[in-house]
């Protein structure tokens, strides 16, 4: 995900600095969010092996399923850059958000 491996010295106050008996040996830090969206979307190109703009219908479904599992519209333009990638309108990301979003209530009001 784009992570940054400091020395503990060098943590600021967002880093996680890790330790082993006691003693802080290493930082992470953490990209932005939005850093992280473009690393994620990135490695789902490379996991399908072609830009997902080329991915069918319920393949971008799929891919929008796992993006919002992942956080991917908590981020500032994250269905814009989103809808970029997947060669769609925001509109249509919308419509792939709602669509899930109905399928669940319907699972969960079969299993009550």
């Amino acid at each position: 995900m784009g992570a940054e491996l400091l020395g503990p010295a060098q943590a600021e106050a967002d880093d996680v600095v890790l330790s082993w008996e006691g003693e802080d040996v290493l930082a992470v830090r953490l990209p932005q969010l939005s850093d992280s969206l473009d690393h994620i979307l990135a490695a789902m190109e490379r996991r399908h092996g072609m830009p997902l703009a080329e991915l069918d219908r319920k393949a971008k479904q799929e891919a929008v399923r796992h993006l919002e599992a992942r956080g991917a519209f908590s981020v500032r333009h994250g269905v814009e850059t989103v809808a970029g990638a997947l060669g769609v309108s925001r509109f249509t990301v919308y419509n792939y958000l709602n669509r899930e979003t109905a399928l669940s209530r319907e699972k969960a009001a079969e299993n009550s």
